[in-house]
């Protein structure tokens, strides 16, 4: 049983203020015991989910109580998700006993659990708890039947029902319809191939945020006036509202009657829409910005018994309309079936599936819209139903458990009302499989052995995975394979996993395989000693590196031929493009998975079957022009981003630069004899101002910091008023200072603002940081700050004439190390004046080097940034953020929640074994679901494309063709192999960016009698190299015709590993 926390500590609270702040990597359980009587968020473990859900749903959970029946797969999944997301107390509820059979389905459930004949909920309750000791998870298994009183649940939120009965499930959802106000019900269940999901949140359920997504501000180019007046976004910009929705009109200059109302809008296109009548207003001058205002929408649900006839369901398969429907009638016809046989279908009984398909007919007329009867579902169902999909539960549970907290915290739409997914594309090629290889052999496998065959789960069993992170997806899918028992050492079956990343605080929110404990340590060592706990005879060779390019000699080719399949659980897309070309290389298939807050994908890449990865690309993200980010910010996001260019210059490049100078200098007095002789030499100038600036105590920190506030929050909006004074124009007649551009306000220091004491003190503690200079307690307080400011000289403001870049489109120039003959000067003089002074030991000619760091709220990074950012939005007159919001923006923080990496990782995990199945292009789906809104898409992979070279050569991204050379083979013997291989004329070959051969270069005709070693010159252990090829096209005077890489071994057994 988890630790019982007082109610105003459920959600996860941080010292209150004055309190002892224990080290960092203490017990979680410490922190919590100390915690105060506050609803303060424990951001260190919750601000991923934060992110997604916000404080007031994170509230809500925080205040709310949830009972949850079976704990079967399916109820164990959810379990997981709900405690990890932080509920005040959560009842798991069941009655069986545990079984070999659960070893399968259930990760909580362990050998020593069956062994002992406990309970299903005595063995998972204390490991459930174990997840979040901010939740009180209890249990019970008392039976819950026709005949339980059900006055027990006014207790709880929201019921979630798994492996109930349907006649018990409408019973305990009118009763918790009929309440007031109403119990939140789902019920869920998945038998086999078939998984569903229905919500009834009472007549009344008001939501206050449908979507979850930050609205954004959307700036005005013009608005008419008119009846409706028409806006039209600024440079075309789309605004990605909906007709009906509501917008607040901010800055409006000449129709200044529109600031602070609200209009409902009507679309008219992508960039223009009606707010209504503005005829009586007067004429729009300039400037101004709308922000939708999010608006609570109410929600009606019926009950299930309703819903039954006339189901409301979700449609996830575009190519399968008419599926959802299907699958109702078939899982309805499937609890009539129980009712009469007291069993579930059995492939022992041949004349199961026939009676399925009678009652399923019968179902099929009661309702209002009867679908086509789907006689291979309903043959899949009654194969299957007794047995269990591991990767379908840890979906739909996924799914389910969002369900449950929007059910308790009104964020997000709901389902309205049913959700059903099948897997029969999992099942269906296995139709001509002996049924004996479906039958029990009273081991862990035999609910997976149910649905796929003795034969498939060996291949599962023998299977050489590569896994490429141990993040949240990654621990997600090694349950996936403990479950399913991938990669057994007895069948020479191996997983193999690599992290370079070390556990933290943060993760354990949906990282479910670690725990506080475990905080600092490797991720992948870590994650492998929990996945043998749930499955012990899994083979896990776990890595501490990263896959890239200075991997290449571990991660090899001799490495990538021993694997199956490859699987990313990766959190940028760089990582995954160069994990992708590795796979392309070596013919491997690949898994890609991925989530962004209630958002996922998978997608399914393989050998000549898909396109790559790599064959499509995003858009790039748009990023901040420099001089709206040096002079012209408009939005939060970009003094954000000033904010952290500024602690990178500072704190990182210029200590870094200082550090790399004096390494590859021996000493001062060489560096000094070699500038005089009129030597340049890279970075002098700069080194030399950061030594003879070099503060040596505390008070010149705080002197620094002064000077740079003075600079950047009034030096710099004087200047630019100097340069462009509030009535400039342009050439065109219009203002300078006009929307998007805001003018700014000069600020005067004053001690007394918190702001402004904290940039101070936050700046000085980060200057005596990378200057190694000591400071105490005493030294941050407003007494001892005060008082050295006191002392600082602040020079006055003098205008310059100096440029100030008003083109968008300029890019950022490079720093110039080497400058001027007056620099240079200057900078002997410096270091002449340090080595007179004795200014030169070993501690003067080293800097320590800073890396942004945004989950240490005590090294000061996040201090700077957020107080800096903050002031100079105040300067602009820009809406300033809070710290949380600094944070993720700063912190390029993904936001993250469990419910969407355990739905993401049970869908990858689906096509895993469709993959070792060996099966067909059709069966493959690729998927993209957002649980918020909820929907999920699912769709086929999209297919190689073949690429015609000439006379039907066609070639896709799959292919590499092969030459096989020896150590005398010359350029000219590679262009005939080539010509005799494959019919067609090579014209030019490039190895990487050198040319080995181009007809139209001087002297390259020489070339041809040259070898290959000779050209190439390859290590000693290089096997081959692949060459780039071009042909000649079929009529002179056209470009030459692109083809496959040609892949050229230096000798005839170069292909062995």
């Amino acid at each position: 049983m988890g630790p019982k926390v007082s109610r105003s500590r459920a959600l996860g609270l941080a010292p209150a203020q004055g309190e002892f702040r224990p080290e960092p990597f203490i017990l979680l359980l410490l922190q919590h015991r100390m915690a105060s009587d506050s609803m303060e968020i424990d951001d260190s473990l919750y601000s991923r989910q934060r992110y997604v859900l916000g404080d007031h749903a994170m509230q809500q959970m925080a205040r709310s109580s949830v009972f949850l029946s079976g704990m079967g797969g399916l109820g164990v999944e959810i379990a997981k998700n709900i405690v990890l997301a932080g509920v005040k107390a959560i009842t798991i509820h069941d009655t069986k006993q545990c079984e070999t059979w659960d070893l399968g389905s259930n990760f909580f459930i362990h050998k020593d659990d069956v062994s002992c004949q406990r309970k299903r909920v005595e063995a998972v309750c204390p490991r459930v708890a174990e997840l979040n000791p901010y939740v009180h998870v209890d249990m019970s298994s008392s039976s819950l039947d026709d005949n339980t009183d059900l006055s027990f649940l006014r207790k709880y939120q929201c019921i979630i029902l798994t492996e109930a009965r349907l006649h018990l499930q409408i019973r305990i959802n009118d009763y918790c319809h009929a309440q007031s106000p109403p119990i939140r019900f789902i019920g869920c269940d998945t038998y086999g191939i078939c998984a569903r999901v229905f919500c009834d949140f009472g007549e009344e359920f008001e939501v206050s945020d449908s979507t979850g997504e930050e609205p954004k501000e959307i700036f005005i180019q013009s608005i008419t006036q008119d009846n409706p007046g028409v806006v039209t976004c600024m440079d075309n910009h789309p605004h990605g509202l909906e007709t009906g929705q509501c917008v607040i009109f901010r800055e409006v200059y000449g129709m200044d009657q529109l600031n602070d109302t609200i209009r409902k809008i009507s679309v008219l296109s992508p960039h223009s829409f009606t707010i209504g009548d503005t005829t009586l207003l007067c004429p729009y001058a300039h400037g101004g910005f709308v922000v939708l205002v999010k608006t609570p929408k109410m929600y009606t649900f019926e009950t299930m018994e309703k819903q039954l006839c006339d189901p409301q369901v979700v449609i996830p398969d575009l190519s399968k309309p008419e599926a959802p429907l299907q699958i109702h009638v078939a899982m309805l016809a499937l609890d009539n079936f129980q009712q009469q046989h007291g069993r579930l279908p059995d492939i022992k009984h041949l004349q199961d599936t026939d009676i399925l398909r009678k009652l399923t007919e019968e179902v099929s007329s009661t309702l209002t819209n009867k679908p086509p009867l789907n006689s291979e579902l309903i043959r899949c169902l009654a194969r299957t139903a007794k047995g269990v999909l591991p990767p379908l539960a840890a979906a739909v549970g996924g799914l389910a458990s969002q369900e449950a907290l929007k059910a308790i915290t009104g964020k997000f739409a709901p389902l309205q009302q049913w959700f059903y997914i099948d897997a029969v594309e999992v099942v269906s090629p296995l139709q001509s499989v002996p049924v004996e290889e479906f039958y029990p052999r009273g081991d862990r496998y035999d609910g997976l052995r149910a649905c796929i065959g003795e034969s498939l789960s060996l291949e599962l069993q023998k299977l050489r995975v590569f896994m490429v992170g141990c993040g949240a997806i990654g621990c997600e899918m090694l349950k996936n394979f403990a479950l399913l028992g991938v990669g057994l050492g007895k069948c020479s079956g191996e997983v193999i996993i690599t992290d370079p990343d070390l556990i933290e605080k943060s993760n354990l929110n949906r990282q479910f395989l670690f725990r506080p404990h475990h905080i600092q340590k490797p991720k992948s060592t870590t994650a492998a000693e929990a996945t043998l706990d749930i499955n012990p005879d899994l083979q896990i060779d776990a890595h501490l590196n990263k896959v890239c390019p200075a991997t290449e000699g571990i991660y090899s080719d001799s490495f990538f031929s021993d694997l199956n399949i490859v699987v990313t659980a990766l959190d940028n897309v760089e990582a995954r493009r160069y994990v992708d070309s590795r796979c392309l290389s070596n013919q491997k298939a690949l898994l890609d998975s991925g989530t962004m807050g209630t958002k996922g994908h998978t997608e399914i890449i393989l050998p000549n079957l898909t396109e790559s990865y790599n064959s499509h690309r995003d858009p790039p993200e748009e990023e901040i022009p420099f001089c709206t980010l040096k002079s012209f910010p408009s939005v939060i996001e970009h003094t954000i981003q000033w904010a952290r260019d500024k602690f990178e210059n500072a704190f990182t490049h210029k200590p870094s630069l200082y550090n790399s100078f004096w390494q590859s200098h021996c000493s001062a007095e060489a560096v000094l004899q070699r500038m005089r002789a009129g030597e340049s030499l890279e970075g002098s100038f700069q080194v030399m101002k950061l030594l003879s600036r070099r503060p040596g105590r505390w008070e010149l920190c705080i002197s620094i910091a002064r000077l740079k506030f003075e600079k950047y929050f009034k030096i710099k909006a004087l200047q630019l008023l100097h340069s462009f004074p509030l009535d400039t124009r342009l050439k065109d007649g219009s203002l300078f200072w006009q929307s998007p551009k805001r003018p700014p306000a000069p600020i005067d220091f004053d001690l007394q603002d918190p702001l402004h004491f904290a940039f101070i003190v936050s700046t000085a503690r980060l200057y005596a940081e990378i200057y190694n200079i000591p400071y105490t307690e005493k030294d941050l307080s407003e007494e001892v700050v005060g008082k050295i400011l006191s002392g600082v000289a602040v020079p006055q403001y003098q205008p310059t004439d100096k440029s100030i870049v008003t083109d968008e489109t300029a890019k950022k120039t490079e720093i110039k190390l080497a400058t001027s003959s007056e620099d240079e000067r200057e900078a002997i003089e410096q270091l002449e004046k340090a080595i007179a002074t004795n200014g030169i030991t070993p501690e003067t000619l080293q800097m320590i080097s800073l890396q942004f760091e945004k989950d240490d709220d005590r090294n000061g990074h996040l201090d700077f940034v957020t107080s800096a950012s903050a002031l100079r939005a105040r300067m602009y007159a820009i809406e300033p953020a809070d710290r949380f919001k600094t944070k993720r923006i700063a912190g390029k923080i993904i936001p993250a929640i469990a419910t969407a990496t355990a739905a993401v990782a049970g869908l990858v995990a689906l096509e895993l074994i469709k993959v070792v199945g060996g099966y067909g292009f059709e069966s493959f789906k690729n998927c993209f679901f957002n649980l918020a809104i909820p929907v999920m898409v699912l769709t086929e992979p999209a297919p190689v494309k073949k690429t015609l070279i000439r006379n039907n050569i066609y070639f896709s991204i799959w292919d590499c063709w092969t030459v096989f050379g020896h150590h005398d083979f010359t350029l000219s013997d590679f262009m005939n192999a080539v010509r005799e291989k494959y019919g067609i004329e090579p014209t030019m070959v490039v190895y990487g960016v050198k040319m080995l051969y181009v007809p139209v270069m001087p002297g390259h005709s020489k070339r041809l009698k040259l070898t290959m070693q000779k050209l190439i010159k390859p290590s000693a252990e290089r096997r081959y190299v692949d060459l780039t090829v071009s042909f000649a096209p079929e009529t002179e005077g056209e470009e030459d015709l692109p083809g496959p890489p040609i892949r050229y071994y230096f000798s005839s057994g170069g292909e062995k590993p």
